[in-house]
C-alpha cells in the first residue's frame, strides 16, 4: 500500500526559549509555558523562537 504523506518535507522543531538577563536560557515546547516561566520570573527577559 502506497504512503499518502503527502509529499511535503519535515517541518524542523521549534522551541520557545526565554532569554533572562542574567544569562539563563531556558526552552520550552509552547509559548504558554515559556510565557508562564517569564512571569514567575518577574515578567524581564525575551522569548524567541529557536529551531531545535
Amino acid at each position: 500500500m502506497a504512503c499518502n504523506c503527502g509529499g511535503a518535507s519535515p517541518q524542523t522543531p521549534v522551541l520557545y526559549q526565554l532569554n533572562l538577563p542574567d544569562g539563563t536560557i531556558r526552552q520550552y515546547v509552547t509559548y504558554q509555558e515559556a510565557l508562564a516561566a517569564q512571569q514567575r520570573a518577574g515578567g524581564i527577559g525575551t522569548i524567541t523562537l529557536t529551531a531545535q
